[in-house]
């Protein structure tokens, strides 16, 4: 039986703190890796993330936390990469122990921007990460109920079901369902299309279209992710699964979206960057939304609401025009 051994968070967020607070409760001892040497100092003093989810307390003896990747990487078995994707290449840059022989857990839901690879592909690409040894973290999962301890149910996807299984158990709580896959990349790509079509969501409600037409958006949503799931990695999957519609549904309509929330201020107004700034939060699917449009001239795949998306966010369309055009396809 595969035994994941000690395991490590990459990241300071709040999906980071999230599944820190999980795995901790389990294995009663972490590494932790944080870009910064203050906010380290922070955590140590108050017991908690001093930016994210503060409400969430730790035993700080059960952590070991470090400004150093090389040093997490070398000492831990198991690493969780949960960094805004935009910024993990940065991270990377400074690694000079091997990955390879490592298992490693993608919990970035988005892309890797130049690149336009999900971080799996990224990691068996330029680290020569085995696909075995790879694995993603998906499901409806927002880090605010996790810290509430709110019912969630999440789903590890790995080509090796031993480790998926043994991953699982670590984060199985009172509070945490798991399941496994081996659909490794349909759950990355859904986690970006996700959040693509939140944006689409929130742009919406900012035009102050009813619940009745969000509803309609969502099932084309959940077609149009199917049909590129298809084209890009044709394996048998059910799309009505919590992994890929829950967190769809989740993302789309939830208080708690980033990118949901970004998409409505687009919808009332706000210019891109305006938006960007008042947040002070990554919205992934404002860099998903360029990254899945390059993947798909290459894949061809008929799909309106992403490019409704990427007209309005990057080539300055009126959400108004492009919307009124976007429910003018649906029935």
């Amino acid at each position: 039986m595969f035994d994941c051994g000690k395991t490590a968070i990459i990241g300071g967020g709040s999906w980071a703190t999230a599944i820190a607070k999980i795995v901790v409760g389990h294995t009663r001892h972490i590494g932790w890796y944080m870009r910064r040497d203050d906010r380290i100092e922070d955590f140590r003093r108050v017991g908690h993330n001093p930016a994210y989810l503060t409400s969430v307390h730790f035993n700080i003896d059960e952590i070991e936390f470090s400004s150093d990747i090389n040093k997490i990487v070398q000492n831990y078995d198991t690493l969780v990469f949960v960094t805004p994707s935009p910024y993990i290449k940065n991270h990377l840059k400074k690694l000079k122990t091997r990955l390879k022989d490592k298992f490693v857990i993608t919990a970035i839901k988005g892309i890797v921007p130049d690149e336009n690879l999900v971080c799996s592909e990224y990691f068996h690409q330029v680290y020569d990460v085995p696909y075995n040894n790879l694995a993603c973290l998906g499901g409806p999962s927002h880090a605010e109920e996790v810290a509430l301890e709110r019912l969630s149910y999440l789903t590890v996807a790995c080509s090796d079901k031993e480790k998926a299984e043994a991953f699982s158990n670590i984060l199985v709580s009172d509070y945490i369902k798991t399941k496994t896959s081996n659909d490794v990349l349909g759950i990355e790509y859904s986690s970006v299309l996700k959040n693509v079509y939140a944006i689409a969501a929130g742009i919406c409600s900012g035009l102050k279209f009813g619940d009745n037409f969000q509803a309609v958006l969502m099932a084309n949503a959940v077609q149009e992710m199917s049909r590129f799931l298809k084209a890009v990695h044709p394996v048998e999957r059910n799309v009505y699964d919590s992994a890929y519609l829950g967190d769809l549904l989740v993302t789309g309509y939830s208080n708690f979206s980033r990118n949901r929330t970004f998409g409505s201020m687009i919808g009332k107004g706000y210019s891109v960057k305006s938006a960007q700034i008042e947040m002070e939060m990554i919205a992934e699917g404002f860099f998903g939304t360029k990254c899945m449009k390059e993947i798909n001239r290459h894949m061809h795949v008929n799909m309106p609401i992403l490019d409704a998306v990427y007209n309005i966010l990057y080539e300055r369309i009126s959400p108004q025009i492009e919307i009124k055009l976007l429910t003018d396809s649906f029935r």
